[in-house]
């Protein structure tokens, strides 16, 4: 059991987590750490490698070969993959599109969670993603579930996504969303659900400000 304290953020694509994570972190003065951008990369390698995700021998195979790390830089969290900076490319639209997959395989998840729950060990931290709160940290000391209209986390999406991919058009992020949201709460392995004791942020109507000072208003008690 740890002594340190650890922040669960949970919910669905585009609602904010990692906005929301890392500014809590950097208020605290804790580590963030991105789960999702973990997943990311290894659908990152998966793709260059051309791994088939039916193929449960290579996929533990080349699971041997991913080394992840975050660092920080100019106040923003980075993630590597064996060695390589690659915080923006796992934010483009062929890794959007597999990540979920991805994420339901039981050796990812198994080996990102055993990961995830060594970072928890040894330091105070504020963590981001699917199962946090209720598969990887369900002891945290305070989760997060996260939500917002469907309109409007398409929305956002778009808005981060279209300066780099001009040919995107708001409907297909729409749809991509729709898809992840699926894939997300029904698969087998560690699906997106709301944890028990999960505090529901729903920031339809809030701006990152607003957001930020609720959780700390939440999180200080525990401090």
């Amino acid at each position: 059991m740890s002594n340190h304290i650890i922040v669960a953020i949970d919910g669905y694509s585009s609602c904010g987590k990692s906005t929301l994570a890392k500014a809590l972190a950097k208020k605290l003065n804790f580590i963030y750490v991105d789960s999702g951008a973990m997943y990311r990369a290894v659908a990152l390698y998966f793709l260059r490698d051309k791994t088939d995700l039916k193929d449960h021998a290579k996929i533990t195979a080349a699971l041997k070969n991913i080394h992840l790390n975050f660092h920080s830089r100019d106040y923003q969290t980075h993630i590597t993959l064996n060695d390589e900076e690659v915080s923006e490319e796992i934010r483009q639209m062929p890794v959007s599109d597999s990540v979920s997959a991805v994420a339901a395989i039981h050796e990812v998840r198994k080996e990102m969670v055993k990961q995830q729950q060594r970072m928890g060990r040894s330091k105070n931290i504020v963590m981001d993603g699917r199962d946090i709160g209720t598969t990887v940290f369900p002891n945290a000391t305070i989760k997060f579930f996260m939500t917002a209209d469907p309109k409007v986390r398409a929305e956002r999406r778009f808005k981060e996504l279209q300066p780099k991919n001009p040919d995107i058009t708001l409907e297909y992020v729409f749809e991509n969303l729709a898809h992840r949201d699926y894939q997300d709460t029904t698969r087998a392995e560690s699906p997106l659900r709301r944890a028990e004791d999960a505090i529901i942020l729903d920031n339809t109507d809030l701006t990152p400000d607003e957001q930020l000072l609720f959780a700390l208003s939440m999180v200080e008690p525990f401090l």
